[in-house]
């Protein structure tokens, strides 16, 4: 056993504390377990917090999309506008062209186009054209783990986000058994799309988790027959709630004889939309016919000050709603059909919460979703 210790550290995106409570998942080998607050956001905000322990407002991602006209990528795309909504709103369609369409951009992070209609896409820019675990991948410019563990030679795994779960569970196990590992990060996305697909409370959920309790029992087996101390770190970016109910925003502002582009721009996310204004007396009223949903809110300066989401210049909205928790925005920019489960709420909320757990005895779950990457980092040493 010529290797000494291993930090290995397991992203399951989704797997809420919530859902945690109800499913045995690795309990006599993880006993330290804890809730974590997640970030206001989806995954595009929260994962660059774990891997920076910085908020939002200093790494500088969110949303996908933010307005900008002037730097937008998908002006050309404006005459696709015309094609029928049959057409123009296939998933299938939509996935082709986005793949397209990032490589003639050169885009390295995750990109998609999603249901964003093609008449509005050109007054709006794109905001993870890097990936976030390479050198430079983060907007704000901040240090990740991997650039941590680049800069000090440690030797390391990281999971490669475009491929499938067997492959990367498989090249982590290729890459134990090279020895010489010191730390490993295994990304794990499916249960994401098996939440959104099902809800919670499927069985396909619980049969989820029974999977992930195999394979990472093989792994971490694996590792500690290689190496003396093997120190495991699971944890997740948000939870998930049950969708129970819809609404149709952009019906509501199409009341108020507002006109996208002219008077405002809006981006309609799943759980939240955000506004800005062009004419005088367009947010007003914009104001009024939203504090008119029932179903939601508008965020305080305050909120986004404590949630982190205070952007200078007020880059990602002028306006923030966030639906209440369970109801999802439908149609929306992100979907055009209601789906069983969604997250990206208020991070307070109990559904939203994300989830930690660990075999070193010496470390306790952080309170938010920025203390990961001090724990991290810890580690090994930086």
């Amino acid at each position: 056993m010529a290797d000494t210790t291993l930090t290995l550290c397991v992203f399951i995106d989704a797997f809420g504390w919530r859902i945690l409570e109800r499913h045995e998942f690795l309990g006599d080998l993880l006993p330290v377990r804890g809730p974590v607050e997640t970030i206001f956001g989806y995954s595009s905000t929260c994962d660059p917090t774990i891997l920076t322990g910085k908020l939002p407002r200093d790494h500088g991602h969110f949303s996908f999309f933010y307005y900008s006209p002037a730097t937008s990528p998908f002006r050309a795309l404006r005459p696709l506008g015309l094609l029928p909504e049959a057409v123009a709103g296939r998933a299938r369609v939509r996935r082709v062209l986005s793949r397209l369409l990032a490589g003639r951009l050169g885009y390295t992070g995750y990109f998609q186009l999603y249901s964003v209609p093609f008449w509005a896409l050109p007054q709006f820019d794109y905001s993870e054209k890097r990936d976030l675990y390479q050198p430079g991948g983060i907007n704000g410019g901040c240090t990740t783990i991997m650039d941590d563990l680049r800069r000090m030679g440690v030797p390391h795994y990281c999971s490669d986000w475009r491929l499938p779960e067997p492959d990367n569970l498989a090249s982590l196990r290729a890459r134990i058994d090279q020895g010489g590992l010191r730390f490993a990060y295994l990304y794990l996305a499916s249960m994401d799309g098996v939440l959104h697909a099902h809800g919670t409370q499927s069985a396909l959920v619980s049969r989820k988790i029974a999977e992930y309790d195999r394979e990472l029992r093989a792994v971490i087996a694996q590792a500690q027959a290689r190496h003396e101390r093997v120190r495991v770190f699971v944890f997740s970016d948000h939870g998930m709630a049950d969708v129970t109910a819809t609404c149709d925003l952009q019906a509501r502002m199409r009341s108020t004889g507002l006109r996208f582009g002219k008077d405002y721009v809006a981006m309609y996310d799943s759980t939240m939309a955000r506004f800005w204004f062009l004419t005088e007396g367009a947010r007003a009223a914009t104001e009024r016919a939203l504090e008119a949903e029932p179903q939601g809110r508008i965020l305080s300066d305050a909120d986004l000050a404590r949630f982190g989401c205070d952007f200078p210049g007020r880059k990602y909205g002028e306006i923030f709603f966030v639906a209440d928790s369970g109801v999802l925005i439908c149609p929306s920019f992100m979907g055009l059909r209601p789906i069983p489960g969604m997250h990206g709420y208020v991070p307070d909320h109990p559904d939203s919460t994300a989830m930690f757990a660990t075999n070193a005895e010496d470390v306790a779950p952080p309170a938010r979703l920025d203390g990961i990457y001090p724990i991290m980092r810890a580690e090994v040493g930086a």
